[in-house]
């Protein structure tokens, strides 16, 4: 079974700015070909680079009017807001520290935001942005991307059809091995702000792809964390965030009186693993297992069966699945399909929010700024936990 990933029509693509991606960047390319993919987002403006000269030659790169190529993410906002046809939506995708107030101008400009992971450096400022969205009523969309795989909505699907049973173990793990060495010394962008507190936050290793294992865990299982212990380390001499994490994780479901127990792994010093995201899932009837290198196949046992391969648009495929999925089983979908997906489920949501008293059907879904603050809340309870050699911590 196929299904359309096409937004309905409004009164055209949705004019969208971006701020971050220009020259060097790595995620702001991705996130070009997601909005693009489905023709529901057309590129208007940018500001790129906060140096001025990068900013204005990677606009020229894509083609932007240089006259909507911006200095500073400030001064756009300003200026598109007072267009008769201005953008409608920004994404960010800079480093973690400029997600806030970067955010904070466009959502106060009346503009939608879509924003890279995690959402903010710190727990404080995602509270703080969390109540701004709460205020403008904008949409505001997070780019968790794994959660728009359509194997992931199909195993989120028979969770919460309860053919697993009570959840009782969840295990996420997140492998690369890409800074097994100081690359940052070298001067390596991506290395160098990741790995600096000023711009990447508390968290290493741990934001920027221990963020994507624990949401995933929680979309799936659909628990919520209790408590947590967390032992975190920086192995190559001289790093000032973690590139290793190993963390227990103690979780709550609404109504039910069992108590599910979990496990995290997030590495970036692990040889051999290139992006190693994997998920299970154990109930009281039955596994789940997806592993986002494969990510067109679902394993699910039920208990005392054969393990059963489900495939991508194959036999037994959800409508969760299917609405997600693009082009016919056997053929591979995967990462940029996937953020595609969350960029369709954005353009719905700000769809219809340009109606009067519009509504998003139920079977929308795409990270919030909720799960925003969950995700910096556990970063925040992780290496508060660490430093206190292990200890239970509550979010």
């Amino acid at each position: 079974m196929v299904s359309s990933t096409k937004v309905e029509s409004g009164s055209g693509p949705i004019r969208l700015g971006m701020v971050g991606g220009g020259q060097g960047a790595f995620i702001g390319a991705v996130h070009r070909i997601a909005a693009r993919m489905d023709n529901e987002f057309v590129l208007v403006a940018g500001a790129l680079s906060s140096n001025a000269e990068r900013a204005k030659d990677s606009a020229a790169e894509l083609g932007l009017d240089p006259a909507r190529s911006y200095a500073s993410y400030a001064e756009m906002a300003k200026a598109e807001a007072a267009r008769p046809d201005g953008i409608e939506a920004v994404a960010i995708v800079t480093p973690n520290n400029v997600h806030f107030p970067a955010a904070k101008a466009f959502l106060e400009a009346g503009i939608n935001v879509i924003c890279d992971k995690p959402l903010t450096a710190t727990l404080a400022e995602a509270k703080k942005l969390a109540a701004l969205v709460a205020k403008t009523g904008k949409v505001f969309v997070l780019t968790h991307n794994y959660t728009a795989y359509p194997m992931v909505r199909q195993a989120q699907e028979m969770v919460a059809k309860g053919m697993l049973g009570d959840i009782r173990v969840v295990q996420a793990e997140y492998p690369q091995d890409w800074l097994t060495e100081d690359l940052a010394a070298t001067g390596q962008k991506q290395a160098s702000w990741r790995s600096d507190p000023k711009q990447s936050g508390a968290g290493g290793a741990l934001g920027d792809i221990g963020t994507h294992a624990y949401n995933l865990a929680r979309f799936v299982s659909g628990l919520e964390l209790d408590s947590l212990s967390a032992d975190i380390d920086a192995f190559v001499p001289g790093r000032q965030l973690d590139d290793n994490a190993h963390v227990l994780l103690r979780f709550k479901a609404k109504g039910k009186a069992h108590t599910a127990k979990g496990m995290l792994w997030a590495s970036q010093v692990a040889p051999g693993h290139e992006n190693g995201l994997k998920l299970r899932v154990y109930g009281s009837k039955g596994g789940l297992e997806w592993v986002q290198a494969d990510p067109n196949y679902l394993w699910f046992t039920p208990f005392g069966q054969p393990k059963q391969l489900l495939t991508r648009a194959g036999a037994g495929a959800m409508p969760s699945a299917a609405r997600v999925s693009r082009v016919p089983s056997g053929h591979p979908e995967g990462y940029l399909e996937g953020f595609a997906n969350i960029y369709a489920e954005a353009a719905r949501a700000i769809r219809a929010a340009r109606k009067k008293g519009g509504k998003l059907g139920k079977d929308v879904v795409f990270p919030t700024v909720q799960d925003g603050v969950e995700g910096v809340a556990f970063i925040e309870a992780c290496v508060k936990s660490s430093k206190k050699n292990g200890a239970w911590t509550k979010l």
